[in-house]
C-alpha cells in the first residue's frame, strides 16, 4: 500500500507539472499568434516547416526507432493539431499510468481487467486526434463540390488554374482554404502543378480528391475543357453524397437499437434499485458479484461498438 501511495503521489505531482507546462505553452503560442504578422501565409505556415518528433532529445531518439511515428505524425497533421508525436505519446503514457494506478487500487476491478481498461484510457488522446481528423475530412468533403464549381467558373472566366486556386483559397472557409492555399503556394514556389496536386491528395486522402487530381493531370496531358470536367465531377459528388445520406438515414434505426440495448440493462438495474434498494446488494457485497458487474459493463461497451461498426456502411 505504501508503494502504491508513493506512486500515486509521484504521478499526481508529475501530472500537475505537465498540465502547468501545457497551459503555459498554449498561452505562449497564443501570444505569438496575436503578436505575429497576419497575412496571406498564415494558414500555410507549415509549408516549409520541419515537424520535430519531440522537443526532448532522449524521447525523440527513442521514438525515432519505431515505425509508427510516421503514422502518428501524419494523423496529427491531417487533424490540423499543433501537437508533436512526443507530446501525444507522452500524454497517452501519462493517462495510461494514471488509469492503471487508479484501477489497481479499486477492489471492484481485478488486475487482469485493469490492464486492458488502462490501455483503453491511454488511447483516448489518439481517439481525439482521429475524431478531429474525421471531422475535418467531413467538412472538406462537404465544401469540395462547391469548390469545383468555383474552379469551373473561374476557368470559364479566363483565369488559369493556379490563379483559380488562389481565388478559391481567398473565398472559401477552412479547412478547404488552407489546403488550396498550400497547393497554390507550392506551385508559386516552383513545384510542378502535378506534384502539387499529388501532395494535396496525400494530405487529404479522400476518394473525391484523388478523382479530382487524376482528372486535372489527365487534362494537362490530353487537353480538353477542364471546366466541364470539374462541373461534372461536382454534380457526381453531390449525387453520391445524397445517396450516402439516404443510406445513413436507413442505418439510423440500427444505431438507435444499439444505443437502446446498451442503456437498457443499466436502466433496469437503476429501476430495480429504486423499487427494492436491497435487491442487488449481493452483487455489490460479493467479490465475484463485483467482478461480474465490471465484466457486464465491458461487454455492454464492446457490444455497442460492434453494433456501431456493423451499421456503419461504407459506400
Amino acid at each position: 500500500m505504501l508503494a502504491i501511495f508513493v506512486l500515486v503521489v509521484f504521478i499526481s505531482s508529475f501530472t500537475l507539472a505537465a498540465v502547468a507546462v501545457f497551459v503555459a505553452s498554449l498561452v505562449f503560442e497564443r501570444k505569438q499568434q496575436l503578436s505575429g504578422p497576419v497575412g496571406e501565409f498564415e494558414d500555410a505556415a507549415g509549408l516549409l516547416k520541419l515537424d520535430e518528433v519531440s522537443s526532448i532529445a532522449p524521447w525523440r531518439d527513442l521514438l525515432n526507432h519505431f515505425d509508427f511515428v510516421d503514422l502518428l505524425q501524419r494523423r496529427i497533421t491531417e487533424s490540423q493539431l499543433n501537437w508533436s508525436v512526443g507530446r501525444l505519446t507522452a500524454l497517452m503514457l501519462l493517462i495510461g499510468t494514471l488509469s492503471l494506478a487508479a484501477l489497481s487500487g479499486t477492489s471492484w476491478i481485478p488486475m487482469w481487467m485493469a490492464v486492458p481498461l488502462a490501455c483503453a484510457c491511454a488511447s483516448i488522446p489518439y481517439a481525439y486526434v482521429l475524431r478531429r481528423r474525421n471531422k475535418r475530412f467531413q467538412q472538406f468533403e462537404q465544401q469540395f463540390p462547391d469548390a469545383l464549381d468555383f474552379l469551373a467558373r473561374s476557368l470559364r472566366a479566363g483565369h488559369p488554374l493556379p490563379v483559380a486556386l488562389e481565388l478559391l483559397a481567398q473565398e472559401e472557409a477552412p479547412p478547404l482554404s488552407i489546403e488550396m492555399r498550400q497547393t497554390a503556394e507550392e506551385r508559386r514556389l516552383g513545384l510542378p502543378l502535378d506534384q502539387a496536386f499529388d501532395n494535396l491528395s496525400k494530405r487529404i486522402p479522400l476518394l473525391n480528391v484523388r478523382v479530382f487530381v487524376a482528372a486535372v493531370k489527365l487534362q494537362s496531358r490530353t487537353g480538353g475543357k477542364l471546366s466541364e470536367v470539374l462541373s461534372g465531377l461536382a454534380e457526381n459528388m453531390r449525387e453520391a453524397a445524397s445517396v450516402e445520406g439516404e443510406v445513413r438515414a436507413l442505418a439510423a434505426h440500427g444505431r438507435v437499437t444499439g444505443a437502446v440495448l446498451t442503456v437498457l440493462p443499466v436502466g433496469i438495474a437503476v429501476l430495480m434499485t429504486a423499487v427494492n434498494p436491497g435487491y442487488l446488494n449481493i452483487l455489490v457485497e460479493n467479490p465475484t458479484g463485483r467482478e461480474l458487474i465490471v465484466v457486464c459493463l465491458v461487454a455492454l461497451v464492446a457490444a455497442h461498438l460492434i453494433i456501431r461498426k456493423i451499421v456503419d456502411i461504407k459506400l
